[in-house]
């Protein structure tokens, strides 16, 4: 089969930095589905991981997570697929990844394809929402509910990919109060039409911002970039007794600044189900169907 792949961790402009090559096209077994892929996306965890991640001398390495496609085969201990479906779904950090005509992957992990999105469309959703929603209900501890809930919600990066689903689920399924972040005009205008009830600059101190639109008060904090530059004054800002939750990788994190406010924190990763194979893997695969 054609894939993309790897073999040395380069600048993206170096010729090798990705290259096309024909690999084995892989069997299914236990639980995993083989799916003749028809679309994926790029996130930044692609990135992250070419650029650290330097595979065993003689191997090559396929990156790509999320995809969708058809079913092409099963393996024997498969109950809830069979060729022919249309699926989605973010794959597994661990394993070869979706920049390839076929791709493995644990049905625990899959679901089926929106009837109302077409293969492309499908997969732009899989990694952003399930780490919106992991983060928002999972790790925040929030309870899906429209009544009014007492609270702010404060999103660091509201007009990323997880800041836009996050946006919506938490405005849809949620009564908090929700601000998210922004510093140009165009992310700002993005923010409010998927549904912020307001939007403050990050680039700029963040606390008079907040204050100033007299809001209940900022119990949840969802840092999904730059969370190294902005902790410190978000911890200032948040309520005490609050949760702070962050997806990114800080080189510079202390959570002693949030002791004297008794905040808890909270990392989202949603390969953590896939890569520890815990018992509650299957929770993504309900989340996408």
């Amino acid at each position: 089969m054609k894939a993309v792949g790897y073999t040395q961790s380069l600048p993206i402009d170096d010729p090798q930095a990705l290259f096309d090559f024909e690999a084995d096209k892989p069997e299914p077994k236990g639980r995993d589905i083989r799916v003749a892929v028809k679309a994926i996306s790029v996130n930044p965890v692609d990135f992250k991981v070419r650029k650290r991640a330097q595979p065993p001398a003689g191997d090559t390495k396929i990156l790509g997570y999320d995809a969708a496609g058809v079913v092409d085969a099963v393996g024997p201990e498969v109950t809830m697929f069979k060729p022919g479906d249309a699926v989605f779904y973010a794959g597994s950090i661990l394993r070869q990844g979706t920049n390839a005509e076929f791709h493995l992957v644990d049905e625990r992990i899959v679901g089926r394809k929106p009837a109302s999105l077409d293969f492309t469309q499908s997969a732009a959703l899989p990694l952003t929402a399930i780490t919106a929603w992991e983060l928002l209900f999972d790790r925040l501890g929030v309870a899906p509910g429209k009544s009014l809930d007492a609270r702010t919600l404060l999103i660091i990066g509201g007009a990323g990919g997880v800041g836009s689903i996050l946006i919506q689920l938490a405005r849809r399924l949620t009564g908090l109060t929700v601000v998210a972040t922004a510093s140009r005009p165009e992310t700002v205008t993005w923010c409010e039409d998927l549904g912020a009830h307001a939007v403050i600059d990050h680039s700029k101190p963040m606390k008079p911002q907040i204050e100033a639109l007299k809001l209940p008060p900022v119990a949840l904090i969802a840092s999904l970039t730059g969370t190294e530059q902005h902790y410190k004054a978000l911890a200032d800002l948040i309520a005490p007794q609050s949760k702070f939750g962050l997806i990114d990788d800080p080189a510079e994190f202390s959570m002693i600044a949030f002791k004297n406010k008794a905040v808890s924190v909270h990392w989202e990763s949603m390969f953590t189900r896939s890569s520890f194979q815990t018992p509650d893997m299957i929770a993504q695969h309900h989340l996408l169907n």
